[in-house]
């Protein structure tokens, strides 16, 4: 812009817009004093045009670091670090100009984000020693520390995968936020460190708000100056040898500037993940393989599940599966043929409901135990499950790490407090595929359901929150193709089968997105919350929608009305045949909220057409799925009843008898068969 645009008592001047040592004032004549004010103390000969000056980040008086990073690097390649990671909030295009020699423009692909907060991977050759290394800069938001767990968990990570448990092959290098802030502030200006020349960036005056400091940051010489007037004093070099080092460095960068980028905007990834995608980036396919298992496969993982828990063998020896021992044999299935699986979360090892125990402690020796999902099968890849500190945030950030390293493990995260970690789903996890195309395993098993007694917070996985941030996705091909388009793939499930199913779909689909998984707590002990073995098979697969065949099924002309609904289809379904209304009423389960199954959703409409349709929901009103979720991704949907808890402003009663009311309150409405409708 060549104007300014500033209201002043009422009045709008447009007089032309200045700079002054990179931040723009207004030549007004009402406000000549302020002009005359800055000049006052800051020198004429600062002030330039706006006209074709960007917004970037310097290294004024910080270039020190460009050659620190070298040095560090060939130093590493010495001592025989293969791989260098890095986090670098802010000043990543420095880092990427003078360290990485990318020649790179962002292409088309992905929204994208500013140029200083993409990431880089580069394998080259170390001038001084001859050998391979790779670099690896990681993609942060304007969150700028949360990418240091993230470059934590993909250092850790890479160790992992060599096989190293020292630590030696990979180099861990973090620059903070924090170092930059104390240097902005000017923390001992005199001494040797570095302090930017500059405010934040370019566009700012750091006099407005630190001139005493910044009158000392002036007086000193830029490193450079000092650099080479220390060179020439020792007759390294001469003074017109460092005039025409200068000129030519200009004329070569110039020159450079000009070449051919390459548009490829894969080659940003900080993990390319070889062989994973074809060239262009795309899947190799697009075409899920079956999810069951072979019987004998799921029978052996049973019978060790059976040696591990009681309650497993009670279930076993009932031919059902509960969600411990579909889980058990979810990730079971995945080490046989070499995934590595990871859990981790708030007592994951034992299971937060005491449901899982997938570790066994020795109760005579301390910190002697056992994992016996590691011993299912000879050269099975190794199972990690590790209880974490309630630092959601972090350890989140760490996860994801993970996650994104390599498209052969399945990391899951088991989130009780997840909005604490509310920072790594929106810019990493959400959009981190459109910003930065990085695809992820992440698995994020929320806790989630009305129990009342539990609390306020343990019924925080808000399904509306999640639904606020996902696509709503249009497409022929409704089985694998909207997996691929979405941002991440939602799933309410209820039951353990389809908990199988889900978690062995996330890894044997072509490609990567992260999944949320709304997992229950009452389900997890409920005697009708049961799989056949039979669910689990070679045959079968993940249901997206679970159609009723209760008998009005057998008759849809004669149905009254028709529900949509979740987990909380078993206290309906209780609730149905207390009424005595299974000729009447169809429970219709939507188990994959996320993407938006419309193929099977109409279908469903279509086979009542002569019913009301309700939508169910045990959230309250303001909350759950509807709203953001099914209303918007079906036309049709737009005519439902939705029957819920009224409007609050927290998600869950901690009080039994309240709890109890609100479920009498919701039932009483849902099988009201009157012309009785919810506004």
């Amino acid at each position: 812009a060549s104007a300014a645009h500033i209201s002043l008592n009422g009045e709008t001047s447009n007089s032309p817009k200045l700079f002054v040592r990179g931040h723009h004032v207004a030549r007004l004549d009402r406000l000549g004093i302020l002009t005359a004010n800055l000049n006052s103390f800051v020198p004429s000969d600062l002030i330039t045009s706006i006209d074709k000056l960007e917004k970037r980040f310097g290294l004024e008086d910080c270039e020190v670091l460009i050659p620190a990073l070298k040095m560090i690097i060939d130093k590493s390649s010495e001592a025989g670090i293969e791989s260098v990671i890095m986090g670098m909030p802010h000043r990543g295009l420095n880092v990427l100009a003078n360290v990485f020699y990318p020649k790179l423009e962002a292409a088309d692909e992905g929204s994208g984000d500013v140029k200083y907060y993409l990431g880089m991977y580069h394998e080259r050759i170390n001038r001084e020693t001859d050998k391979n290394i790779t670099l690896s800069l990681m993609a942060n938001p304007s969150h700028l520390e949360a990418v240091d767990p993230v470059v934590q968990a993909k250092t850790k990570t890479e160790q992992f995968y060599r096989g190293d448990t020292v630590g030696t092959p990979s180099q861990l290098f973090l620059k903070t936020e924090e170092i930059y802030l104390k240097s902005y502030l000017g923390i001992n200006p005199n001494r040797k460190v570095c302090y930017r020349w500059f405010g934040l960036n370019e566009m700012d005056e750091p006099m407005f708000t630190q001139p005493l400091m910044n009158k000392q940051i002036r007086k000193q010489e830029h490193v450079l100056k000092k650099y080479a007037d220390k060179l020439i004093s020792e007759g390294v070099v001469t003074l017109q040898e460092r005039r025409l080092l200068n000129m030519t460095r200009s004329v070569r960068r110039h020159t450079s500037s000009k070449d051919e980028k390459i548009l490829h905007i894969c080659h940003w990834l900080d993990s390319p993940w070889p062989d994973f995608f074809r060239p262009d980036g795309e899947p190799k396919s697009m075409s899920c393989p079956p999810t069951g298992v072979n019987k004998e496969v799921l029978r052996h993982i049973g019978e060790v599940a059976c040696h591990v828990s009681f309650e497993a063998e009670r279930i076993w020896l009932r031919n059902t599966v509960d969600w411990a021992l579909a889980e058990y044999m979810a990730f079971g299935s995945l080490l046989k043929y070499g995934i590595h699986v990871r859990l981790s979360g708030q007592d994951v090892e034992r299971g937060t409901f005491s449901h899982r125990h997938h570790i066994l402690q020795d109760k005579e020796v301390d910190k002697r135990f056992c994992v016996p999902v590691n011993h299912l099968w000879p050269n099975q890849a190794l199972y990690t499950v590790c209880n974490n500190s309630l630092s959601e945030y972090g350890v989140l950030g760490f996860e994801l790490g993970f996650a994104t390293a390599s498209p052969n493990a399945q990391v899951c995260w088991f989130g009780d407090f997840h909005n604490t970690a509310q920072c790594i789903i929106d810019q990493f996890i959400s959009a981190g595929k459109a910003k930065w195309v990085r695809h992820n395993v992440i698995v994020l098993l929320l806790p989630h359901g009305m129990e009342g007694i539990q609390g306020l917070e343990h019924s925080s996985a808000q399904p509306e929150r999640f639904l606020q941030m996902t696509l709503i996705e249009f497409t022929g091909d409704f089985e694998v193709q909207q997996l691929y388009e979405c941002n991440w793939i939602m799933v309410s499930g209820s039951t353990p089968g389809n908990y199988f199913h889900v978690l062995r779909r996330q890894i044997l689909i072509p490609f990567r997105n992260p999944l949320i998984i709304f997992t229950p707590k009452s389900l997890l002990r409920l005697p009708e919350a049961r799989s056949s073995f039979d669910e689990m098979i070679t045959g079968t697969k993940f249901r997206r929608i679970i159609p009723d065949d209760c008998p009005a099924s057998k008759n849809p002309e004669k149905v009254k009305r028709v529900f949509c609904t979740g987990k909380v289809y078993y206290e309906l379904a209780k609730e149905r045949k207390r009424l005595k209304l299974e000729e009447d009423v169809v429970i219709v389960r939507l188990e994959q909220i996320s993407p938006f199954p419309f193929d099977l959703f109409k279908a469903e409409l279509e086979k009542y057409s002569n019913a009301e349709l309700i939508w169910c929901q045990e959230e309250h009103k303001n909350m759950g799925y509807y709203d953001e979720g099914v209303r918007p991704r079906n036309p049709v949907t737009q005519l439902a009843t939705v029957v819920s808890r009224d409007p609050a402003a927290a998600p869950a009663t901690r009080n039994k008898f309240t709890k109890i009311a609100e479920l009498k309150r919701f039932l009483d409405t849902v099988f009201n068969l009157e012309a009785f409708r919810l506004s």
